[in-house]
C-alpha cells in the first residue's frame, strides 16, 4: 500500500451529540488513512458509531472536530455550496434505505447528480448505457421507486451514485434491506462497477460475509476506530 495514493484521510475526527442532559460520543477521534482504488469495509455493532463517521466522510455530516481529507481537499473546511459541488464531482453515496425521491422515475433518480453539476449530455451518455446494462434496469427506467423492488431500487440506488463516475464511493448498509440472493447480487454490482471504473470503496455493514470481500476491514467500537484482527 506504501506507493499508493491517499484518497480519503480522517484525523482525529470527533462527532458528539447532545441526549438530554448528556453529551454522547458518536466518534471518537477516528484515523485512517484509505489507499486509491482500496476496497475498506467498516464493521461494529449497532449504534457504535460507524454510519455516523461514514456519512462524515461523505461530507454529508460535520465533526464538532478533526478533518477530512478526499483528494488532499479538506472537506470540512468547505462552505456547503463548495461541498456540494465538490462531492458532485469526486463522491458517490449509496444508501440502505434507497433515497429515491419517489415522484421521480428511476431514470430522473439516475440522472439528478448530472443536473446538479451542469454536467453537458454527452459527458455522461455512454457511460450511463453501461451502468443501466451492468445493472440490468435497462426495462425498469420509466417505473416509479413504489413499482420496483427493493433490489431494482437499490440498483437504481447505485446508478446514482456512479453516474459522475466518482473516484470514491461510499455505501451505508446497502445491502441491510436485501435477502441474502439480493444481498451477494448486490454486493458483486459494486465490486465489478468498482474494478471497471477503478474506484476506491467505503463500505458500513454488519455483515461478515460482505466485509471479509474487502482489502481492508476496520472496527468501530464506542466511537474508536481500529483495524479488524481476526480470531485464532
Amino acid at each position: 500500500m506504501e506507493d499508493r495514493k491517499i484518497i480519503l484521510k480522517a484525523e482525529n475526527v470527533i462527532k458528539q451529540y447532545k441526549q438530554y442532559d448528556t453529551t454522547v460520543t458518536a466518534v471518537n477521534r477516528a484515523n485512517v488513512e484509505i489507499y486509491d482504488g482500496e476496497m475498506v469495509a467498516i464493521i461494529g455493532s449497532s449504534g457504535s458509531g460507524k454510519s455516523t463517521f461514514l456519512h462524515i466522510c461523505a461530507g454529508l455530516d460535520r465533526p464538532n472536530s478533526g478533518k477530512i481529507y478526499i483528494r488532499g481537499n479538506d472537506i470540512t473546511a468547505m462552505t456547503a455550496d463548495e461541498l456540494g459541488v465538490f462531492r458532485g464531482n469526486f463522491m458517490g453515496m449509496v444508501f440502505q434505505n434507497h433515497n429515491l425521491i419517489p415522484q421521480f422515475t428511476a431514470l430522473e433518480n439516475i440522472l439528478i447528480p448530472t443536473l446538479m453539476c451542469n454536467k453537458p449530455d454527452h459527458s455522461y451518455e455512454e457511460h450511463f448505457k453501461k451502468l443501466v446494462a451492468t445493472l440490468n434496469i435497462h426495462d425498469r427506467l420509466h417505473h416509479l421507486p413504489s413499482e420496483l423492488s427493493g433490489g431494482q431500487q437499490q440498483r437504481v440506488s447505485i446508478a446514482r451514485a456512479l453516474i459522475n463516475r466518482p473516484q470514491i464511493v461510499f455505501a451505508d448498509e446497502p445491502t441491510g434491506n436485501l435477502d441474502r440472493a439480493n444481498a451477494d447480487e448486490v454486493l458483486e454490482l459494486l465490486i465489478k462497477t468498482k474494478e471497471e471504473l477503478g474506484q476506491t470503496l467505503l463500505i458500513v455493514t454488519h455483515d461478515m460475509k460482505i466485509a471479509e470481500r474487502a482489502d481492508r476491514i476496520l472496527v468501530m467500537d464506542n466511537g474508536n476506530l481500529t483495524p479488524y484482527k481476526k480470531k485464532q
